[in-house]
């Protein structure tokens, strides 16, 4: 197989969390798979172990189906149900851990990307899915592209059936997953005074038999999908309109007797065909497909940049040497620009000595986009003391066409013993030991950029330039 072919699809589930080794063209190679939890921080760490189980040199990226409402642009979850990962920085956190590249989108986008590729929809541009568990998810695709309005466009589950209907969790009355989720269809069994060990199949062959009570659930149950079925073919047309899900399968028969309202309303409904492998296929064509995408946006020949980033003291100038060291690439550091400079002035107030970081890191950028394309330079940084956008200013007018961020951080009262110990070498201009105080602050609330791939440094520890070495080798190729 071709470098770097392979991702990890993952799909993170109320009652289990999924996770596989997907190819370039969608076969599922290995799988793994841990018990879901409520707890947001519980299911990032099995989601990382899933992750480490199954990485290799030929992972490119990983992909997250959640469970929710998910601004995939921006790789934020917005909102969720049994598992609600809005409070975690998902794609954040995953990446660091990871140090691949994540994308996150709403699992039933995922599920149809896989149905799209693989599955009942293949061959298919205009395409509606109902997925039918817990709640009801829903995707809707255009000319084969997930269509995401602002940000969580497909949010089928919420198509108004009943005016005065239940109290839904999104704060309207009447949504469609109130009354035709597998949730409400216990409750649909539970009112018509049936034991809650009754299952699905069971209402069918009861049905079959002729008894009014199971016809009369299924019907009640199926007849509200039906209507918002109808709408969403209203509105966006499709050819095809898939049930998937847990129950996916059950409501498609349960909508045997129950016709299209309007003869305008003409779509084929048809179950899905992957089941739960759904979820980790798009998960894993998708995190593909985003590799791809990102490098044909590359300029050709683009210049690269490791950027070195950590507060002062972090160690990241240590980091920043061993790796120009062992990889061959050229180091451009801030205080080396800055600090003949200093010398030759005799010192400097902190004003100017901001000011004087601001020009050598403009004079950084201005020496890497003189450099031949293809070149590759390692920069030692505190990024965050520039406001980003200038970054990326600086990175598309030096032809940066690809960057890895290297993450060096330690607890603030180390960084505060590091910079008093150190006083005494630094060229008169740098803040002295009164700007302790205002280090151990910053390091509270110090982030990485997360622009690109991601590796952690805790420099309290020994350093493995072996294991970074070897991920650069990775992330940085072509």
């Amino acid at each position: 197989m071709p470098h770097k072919s392979m991702a990890i699809g993952i799909d993170i589930g109320g009652t289990n969390l999924r996770a596989a080794l997907i190819s370039h063209s969608g076969e599922i190679l290995r799988r793994v798979s841990e018990k879901s939890a409520p707890d947001p921080e519980l299911v990032l760490g099995r989601i990382a172990d899933m992750v480490h189980r199954l990485d290799g040199p030929q992972v490119a990226a990983i992909g997250v189906g959640v469970p929710g409402r998910v601004d995939a642009e921006n790789r934020a979850v917005l909102s969720g149900g049994y598992v609600d990962l809005a409070s975690v920085a998902l794609a954040h956190r995953l990446e660091s851990m990871a140090g691949r590249p994540v994308v996150i989108d709403n699992d039933c986008n995922m599920a149809l990307v896989a149905e799209m590729a693989l599955g009942a929809a293949s061959g298919q541009a205009n395409v509606v899915m109902f997925t039918i568990g817990t709640g009801i998810g829903g995707a809707v695709a255009e000319g084969r592209r997930i269509v995401r309005g602002k940000a969580t466009a497909g949010q089928l589950g919420h198509i108004g059936v009943e005016l005065d209907g239940e109290v839904c969790k999104c704060g309207r009355r009447g949504c469609v997953e109130t009354v035709s989720s597998g949730t409400a269809l216990g409750g649909h069994i539970a009112r018509a005074g049936l034991g809650p060990d009754v299952s699905v199949d069971q209402l069918f062959a009861r049905g079959a038999a002729g008894d009014a009570t199971a016809r009369g659930i299924l019907d009640a149950w199926a007849r509200p999908l039906r209507a918002a079925i109808d709408t969403a073919v209203a509105m966006f047309n499709p050819e095809l309109v898939l049930l998937g899900g847990g129950l996916g399968e059950a409501a498609h028969r349960a909508l045997a007797d129950l016709p299209a309202l309007a003869p305008w309303y003409q779509a084929a409904v048809q179950p899905a065909k992957l089941g739960d492998d759904a979820g980790v296929i798009g998960a894993g064509l998708q995190a593909l497909a985003s590799v791809v995408s990102q490098a044909s946006a590359r300029p050709a020949g683009g210049r690269r940049a490791v950027l070195v980033n950590g507060i002062p003291a972090s160690g990241k100038s240590t980091v920043a040497r061993g790796i120009s060291e062992r990889m061959g690439w050229p180091l451009l550091a801030l205080d080396t620009i800055k600090n003949p400079f200093l010398e030759a002035l005799g010192g400097a107030d902190r004003e100017f000595n901001r000011t004087l970081g601001r020009a050598s890191y403009a004079a950084i950028w201005l020496v890497v986009g003189e450099a031949p394309a293809g070149a590759t330079f390692v920069v030692d940084a505190w990024f965050g003391f520039q406001p980003r956008a200038l970054l990326e200013d600086h990175l598309g007018h030096a032809g940066v066409g690809q960057t890895a961020e290297i993450w060096c951080h330690a607890p603030g009262e180390v960084l505060a013993e590091r910079y008093r110990a150190r006083l005494d070498q630094r060229p008169a201009g740098h803040p002295g030991a009164t700007y302790i105080p205002e280090l151990v602050e910053l390091a509270k609330r110090a982030e990485p950029l997360r622009r690109g791939p991601l590796f952690d440094v805790d420099t309290t520890k020994p350093i493995d330039f072996d294991a970074i070495s070897q991920w650069l080798r990775e992330v940085m190729h072509g």
